[in-house]
């Protein structure tokens, strides 16, 4: 009895999978949201074929549930330009789609600066373009405090409570890491308690509602919640700034045909000249894409490699 009852329970729950992965294909551009973790399923086999979707992962720097509609906006221009369908894969952390990308289960992947500077998967990487917003492929990192807190150095959070970003992020969290390890300590013990937000805007909600004594970001992230969120930035201030670093890439498997990746490159130039395209882009704080310049990620690899925030 307990047996039948046990495979009605497998059946079951095999059907609500079912139902789950066909609702999301209801749609012209197809979401898969894996922000929970597990396996990605098969869903394709891995050819190049015409027919055969492409997989674009990403795991959000910015609100999930918000920005989505806006990554649907780039990977339908990508689909309309390939006459292939586009499938984003989305994740909750930049391990996770490091991840993927180590299994070769995706062909492009929106990265971070830090998820790009910590991948170390087997299944190489290459770089397709990089980000470009306010002429500039360059931001910083800026420490935040509660507008009215008596705290004016990185020195004056000791025995404070932070919010980092994301473990593999550049400036939600290695940057203030590297920072410490520099003066002999590690967030650990210098911090009475930190926590990860694992979004921009949330780790600025904290700050501002004084749920953390200070963040850690990416400046250009800061100059669009002024537009965005004013009420949150003015409950705040910088005390520090660090940098510059290279804006996140877009990277592709290396193991992808010349020809693939240089359609996906020129679709990817050119994509700010599409009206409905580039207003998308914009509320990614993304002017257009631009030739990669790889260079300027070696020092922040060799940073990773200091530490054990590679993947």
């Amino acid at each position: 009895m307990k047996t039948k009852q046990g495979l009605a329970a497998v059946l079951l729950l095999f059907s609500v999978i079912v139902l789950s992965v066909g609702c999301r294909f209801g749609g012209t551009t197809p979401y898969i949201d894996f922000t929970q973790s597990g396996e990605m399923p098969s869903l394709y086999n891995k050819n190049e074929s015409a027919q055969r979707p492409i997989l674009i992962a990403l795991a959000s720097v910015l609100s999930p549930h918000e920005t989505i509609t806006y990554y649907r906006e780039i990977a339908m221009n990508v689909s309309r330009k390939t006459g292939r369908p586009a499938v984003l894969v989305q994740r909750k952390t930049y391990a996770e789609v490091n991840m993927l990308l180590a299994n070769g289960d995706v062909d492009i992947a929106f990265m971070s600066t830090g998820a790009y500077s910590s991948y170390r998967g087997m299944n190489e990487i290459e770089l397709l373009v990089m980000a470009e917003y306010g002429g500039s492929i360059l931001y910083n990192a800026e420490v935040i405090v509660p507008k009215d807190s008596n705290i004016q150095s990185i020195a004056d959070l000791q025995g404070k409570v932070f919010a980092f970003t994301d473990p593999l992020s550049y400036s939600g969290h290695m940057v203030i890491e590297d920072y410490l390890r520099k003066r002999n300590a590690v967030p650990e013990t210098f911090f009475r308690r930190f926590f990860y937000t694992y979004s921009h805007d949330k780790s600025l909600w904290a700050v501002a509602n004084k749920l953390a004594d200070g963040a850690s970001f990416d400046s250009q992230i800061f100059e669009y919640a002024k537009l965005k969120t004013p009420e949150l930035v003015d409950k705040v201030r910088v005390i520090t700034t660090i940098g510059p670093a290279p804006t996140g890439p877009i990277a592709v498997r290396k193991s992808m045909s010349a020809e693939q990746k240089e359609q996906l490159r020129s679709i990817f130039l050119a994509m700010h000249n599409d009206p409905e395209t580039d207003t998308a882009m914009r509320k990614l704080i993304i002017d257009r894409f631009v030739m990669p310049t790889p260079q300027l990620f070696e020092p922040l690899k060799k940073l990773y490699d200091r530490t054990s925030l590679t993947l």
